[in-house]
């Protein structure tokens, strides 16, 4: 008896059921066998370029997605469902610009890295089983060129039903005084081909229509941008916009649903040259997509950099752009916008989903945060403080020093604290104030403090407790002192010059001693007229006497023997000059941002006249030199000042009393450690000529100085508030 062949199929099924499965199993078997592959890859010198066959199982239903990169130079093509049959990844090809390829599988696709010695544009284009790519020759651009991989994309998409209008052409300004060029299409499905054609851009929206009144040229350089026109025309079953920008400029497009944006922006080298950093530092990447899953293409950013890029099932839609050498960082910036989208960054891990959903994960992370921390045990920790007050700490962590209640702030401070997100968790962690973010303290925390010791306690949860004692750690330190020492000099420079004269003549009855027979004589000596029994034609205009000193004098008498008649002429000079120099040196010390003064000097009595209603009153007013100023030391080690100097002395004495001369300077300045700096200065200076004369005959040439007297005074004062602070370390002392 022959043994029944073992089958896997169960016994009961009759055997022509069984033969029927089985052959489905066989077919299925081979169709899994003849999946697509990639057999083989080579390359030929092709129109002064390279052409690059790749050799599949069996034909290719569309175009592969690709992008290119800068640096380093390479080509990227993914095709999706496809195994690598070659039995290689590396193919060392060494022609022309091309040096090598990558053939590597990865999941449910293989992507091919065409290595370059540097960037070329390339063409797509499918022969049978063969997938053909065209390189560019190195001298041409390093996007993709016209009728390449977006031209064939298109190309391959077959011919389009009928063409459809346009809705609408607009221009608009962007950050940064960017040219935006804003085209509403008919469907998210037109085709956009951009290309660069000289120093223009050429735009052409395939199988569309323009209306008759968007075709015009808009003249839009009072923009600003770089963009100087952009004219509509109709070329065929295409619309074609010529924009015309001007200056060293990038472009980048990017189509999301029926809106086309292609903004072209300035080039900025200046910012480097200037030392700043540029907004995106990641390696320059070129992307060129026809209508592509959003998901897909952060795939492909994900790809070609060491990120991982989580992407949330809400994720969806798709987008057709053109990206030129741009960073890849902004180039995952560009897709985020356009499809409103956020991310959260942790390492080396991206997780990328709708802005709603992150705002609502972290809104539901901070509330969860808040019912823990009302969960949490209490604890509490003292702090001995070495330099700080303890009253002053404890209204710093509860905040009351910023006007708000311990309870109502604590309570508002609390859902601040924890980072609660929504106004209903803070509401039911307490009700809010004005001060709850200077709380440092949870809701639940509290302190006490010992004045005795200058301790603090303080009752919280364990991550309020580590955030007191972080603030702890920062305030309770050795305070900065400042010496700040002053010199106020006041000079005073006078000069007082005085001439007199006094002139008389008298005639008498006797002679005079030594008198002569007839003629005249000149005796010197003192004049005095009152020993003259008849005088006449009396002239007394004296020198004054400056200081207390009386003039010199100088007499001569002139008389007749004869004539019995005699002349008497006196004059009398004086000439001061007075320098004096009074310097004041106060110098006081304290500690950073608390004011000090000090003050010397004099009180005056003034007294007050009695009246019919009130007894006479005598009051004390200050004659003093007072310094008054607050220090306060910069991060840099330089000394902010806040000075208030008045220099007070007795002045001259008037019908109510003394008076008090004042000088006041109220300034800031900043001044570095050690150096002197003069704020003020107050400069007076008098000049008087007095002159005092007869009429008439004073002003006789030569003989008018006879009969008048001249007074000649200048009179110069200056003040002068010298500081200079210096920032001492610890355990200097004031010398």
């Amino acid at each position: 008896m022959n043994p029944t062949p073992h089958t896997p199929f169960p016994p009961s099924l009759t055997r022509p059921v069984r033969y029927a499965l089985l052959a489905c199993t066989l077919l299925m078997a081979g169709w899994a066998q003849a999946q697509l592959a990639i057999q083989s890859l080579t390359v030929a010198a092709h129109g002064g370029g390279e052409l690059v066959r790749i050799q599949t199982s069996e034909p290719l239903r569309q175009l592969p997605a690709g992008f290119s990169m800068q640096a380093p130079a390479r080509i990227a093509l993914d095709i999706p469902g496809a195994s690598n049959a070659t039995g290689q990844n590396l193919f060392e090809l060494n022609q022309g610009n091309l040096r090598s390829a990558n053939v590597v599988q990865a999941g449910d696709r293989t992507r091919i890295v065409l290595n370059l010695s540097q960037p070329v544009g390339y063409e797509l284009r499918i022969e049978g089983n063969t997938l053909l790519v065209q390189l560019q020759p190195g001298a041409q651009a390093a996007a993709p060129a016209a009728g390449g991989a977006l031209g064939a994309a298109f190309a391959a998409a077959g011919p389009a039903a009928r063409t459809q209008p346009l809705v609408d052409i607009d221009f608009r300004r962007g950050a940064q005084n960017a040219g935006r060029v804003l085209v509403e299409l008919a469907s998210s499905q037109t085709g956009v081909d951009v290309r660069q054609q000289g120093r223009n851009l050429v735009v052409e929206f395939q199988q569309s229509s323009l209306p008759e009144g968007l075709r015009r040229r808009l003249d839009v350089s009072d923009f600003g941008t770089p963009v100087q026109t952009v004219t509509a025309t109709q070329v065929g079953d295409r619309v074609r916009l010529l924009v015309e920008p001007t200056g060293n400029w990038e472009h980048s497009a990017i189509q999301t649903d029926n809106r086309f944006v292609l903004e072209v922006r300035e080039v900025r080298q200046e910012a480097n040259r200037q030392g700043q950093q540029p907004n995106f530092t990641g390696d320059k990447i070129s992307l060129n997509f026809q209508n592509i899953e959003v998901r897909s293409l952060l795939q492909v950013i994900a790809d070609f950099t060491d990120f991982n890029i989580i992407t949330s099932e809400a994720v969806t839609g798709s987008l057709t752009m053109r990206l030129q050498n741009v960073p890849w960082d902004q180039a995952l910036d560009i897709v985020l916008q356009a499809k409103n989208l956020g991310m959260r960054r942790t390492d080396n891990v991206i997780w990328v989903a709708p802005n709603e959903h992150i705002i609502q994960r972290e809104r539901q992370e901070l509330e969860a945060q808040v019912h823990v921390q009302a969960l949490e045990p209490l604890r509490t920790q003292f702090f001995a403080l070495s330099f700080a007050r303890a009253q002053d700490v404890q209204s710093q962590l509860t905040g009351a020093g910023a006007g708000a209640g311990a309870a109502g702030a604590g309570a508002a401070a609390g859902a601040a604290t924890a980072g609660a997100a929504t106004a209903g968790a803070a509401a039911g962690a307490g009700a809010a104030a004005p001060a709850a973010s200077s709380r440092i303290l949870s809701n639940r925390g509290s302190v006490n403090i010992d004045s005795r010791t200058n301790q603090v306690f303080v009752t919280d949860v364990p991550s309020g407790l580590e955030r007191v004692a972080e603030f702890i750690r920062r305030i309770d330190v050795p305070v900065s002192q400042v010496l700040i020492e002053a010199r106020i000099v006041e000079a005073d420079d006078t000069f007082s010059r005085t001439l007199g004269v006094r002139l008389g003549g008298t005639v008498g009855t006797g002679t005079a001693a030594g008198a002569g027979s007839g003629n005249f004589h000149l005796d010197w000596g003192s004049f005095d007229p009152a020993a003259v029994a008849n005088r006449f034609g009396f002239v007394n205009l004296p020198a004054r006497a400056i200081g207390g000193v009386s003039p010199a004098t100088l007499a001569a008498t002139l008389f007749s023997p004869s004539a019995n008649r005699f002349l008497n002429l006196e004059i009398s000079a004086m000439q001061a000059d007075d320098r004096g120099q009074i310097v004041a040196s106060p110098r006081v010390i304290t500690t950073n941002q608390n004011p000090a003064i000090i003050e010397q000097g004099v009180k005056i009595p003034v007294t007050t006249p009695a009246t019919a209603n009130q007894a006479a009153t005598t009051r004390f007013e200050n004659a003093t030199l007072r310094l008054e100023v607050t220090p306060q030391v910069t991060p840099d080690g330089s000394v902010i000042l806040n000075v208030q100097i008045n220099k007070d002395s007795v002045g001259a004495v008037t019908p109510g009393g003394l008076a008090i001369d004042t000088k006041r300077i109220s300034t800031q300045v900043l001044v570095e450690n050690g150096g002197t700096v003069v704020i003020g200065g107050i400069f007076e200076s008098t000049e008087s000529n007095v002159r005092n004369q007869v009429p008439g005959l004073g002003d006789i040439p030569v003989l008018g100085h006879l009969f008048r007297s001249t007074s000649r005074e200048t009179v110069r004062r200056e003040l002068l508030v010298f500081l200079t602070p210096r920032v001492l370390t610890t355990g200097a002392a004031l010398r």
